[in-house]
């Protein structure tokens, strides 16, 4: 018993978060790559000779295809060294937003995307993964919140300076995260110890869904960001009318990124208190009474009012949408405590998949049509089915299979 324990303190004083901080880079690219077109879409639609509605879609194709490529690509990959696998899917990564940045035509720009894509969603979970195999449990929490912080800095850094630079043309962000990625690539084939980790099975990684509760909260994730994207896609155009400078979007969108640190860190307390699946009711009523209250208000003829309601609207969104990820994950863990690993893996294909309807369904409506401030409607409509199916989750059964 003596030795185990010296065993173990001697792991945890040997730790070091240094060589995680080449990952964290890599999840920072990640992060901006993922938001920063939002605010470009006009600019992209004009430079491809397609609508912007179109344009819209260069974001559904990522999310979707990491939706269903990422169990595939982490099953097939599984038997790979780590290192190698993050090395390598950072490379295609970097690739593919080279291929964006430098698309003459839209064709191009999709195909840099779905290459893009590709390697976010397998790098996305190597990196988890090894994160897990090589911090102690003590310091587990801390290392993944670390490393995957940096998805959270670069919504609240990143992406303003990205739009800022992208006001002289869009494709400079694409090559921003480019040069970042093989900045990140270098670190990590420089200072990122080998690991081997057991290899996986698909049907491993989606036996949970046979779980009707399981299925059902996933489900809960992908109707959330289903509401979200189909606003946040088009979010320029919902505060166009009332921030027509491009320097005012870069600041409301570094609004938005401290909401969503801001709701990320209230809910992480709150279920530490209390049972995760309330406090995610919470945070969709929330969701929904603001998607329904900003429409009505977008109404308005009030210029002043207008701006008022839109920015508000828009940061409250960011409070809901960051302030949904821990409850569910703490609930998502607590259904198959046997494999978090697998149902996270599976929570970022549900998150994916919802990224990618939301922004079909929002581009779908504005090619039919639709005004801008609609899509709130739209959305409102998205949250309360899923506020109804998070009901009925959280009402079901334990039942394992």
């Amino acid at each position: 018993m003596t030795e185990t324990c010296a065993a173990e303190t001697d792991a945890d004083q040997e730790f070091s978060y240094r060589p995680l901080a080449w990952l964290a880079v890599a999840t920072f690219s990640m992060g901006i790559d993922g938001y920063v077109l939002t605010g470009l879409l006009p600019s992209i639609a004009e430079d491809l000779h397609v609508s912007v509605a179109a344009a819209g879609q260069l974001m559904s194709a990522f999310a979707l295809t990491a939706a269903f490529a990422g169990p595939v690509l982490g099953a097939a990959t599984s038997r790979w060294e780590r290192r190698t696998t993050i090395a390598a899917a950072l490379a295609v990564f970097v690739l593919g937003n080279l291929v964006v940045g430098l698309a003459t035509t839209y064709p191009i720009a999709f195909a840099g995307r779905v290459l893009a894509a590709l390697g976010a969603c397998l790098l996305n979970a190597a990196v988890s993964g090894y994160v897990i195999a090589v911090t102690p449990v003590r310091h587990r929490g801390k290392a993944l919140s670390f490393v995957l912080g940096g998805l959270l800095t670069a919504t609240a850094l990143g992406v303003p300076f990205g739009l800022l630079i992208g006001q002289s043309s869009w494709r400079y962000p694409m090559i921003l995260v480019a040069a970042m990625g093989v900045v990140a690539l270098a670190g990590i084939l420089r200072g990122l110890p080998r690991r081997q980790l057991p290899a996986g099975r698909l049907t491993d990684q989606l036996r949970p869904l046979a779980r009707p509760r399981l299925l059902g909260a996933l489900l809960v994730t992908t109707g959330i960001l289903t509401g979200s994207f189909t606003c946040f896609t088009y979010a320029v155009l919902i505060l166009g009318p009332s921030f027509p400078a491009g320097w005012m979007i870069v600041v409301i969108m570094f609004g938005y990124g401290v909401a969503s640190a801001l709701g990320n860190a209230v809910t992480g307390r709150l279920a530490d208190r209390f049972a995760a699946p309330r406090v995610l009711t919470v945070v969709l009523v929330f969701l929904l009474l603001n998607s329904i209250l900003g429409m009505a208000g977008l109404m308005l003829t009030s210029a002043a009012a207008l701006a008022v309601i839109a920015v508000s609207w828009f940061f409250a969104q960011g409070i809901g949408n960051g302030g949904a990820a821990v409850p569910q994950q703490v609930r998502l863990a607590g259904l198959a405590p046997e494999s978090p690993a697998i149902l996270m893996a599976l929570n970022g294909s549900a998150i994916s998949l919802g990224s990618a309807l939301g922004s079909a369904l929002g581009g779908l409506a504005l090619t039919a049509g639709s005004a801008p401030h609609d899509l709130l409607g739209i959305a409102a409509v998205v949250l309360a089915g899923t506020l109804v199916l998070q009901l009925t989750v959280s009402r079901v059964p334990r039942i394992r299979p």
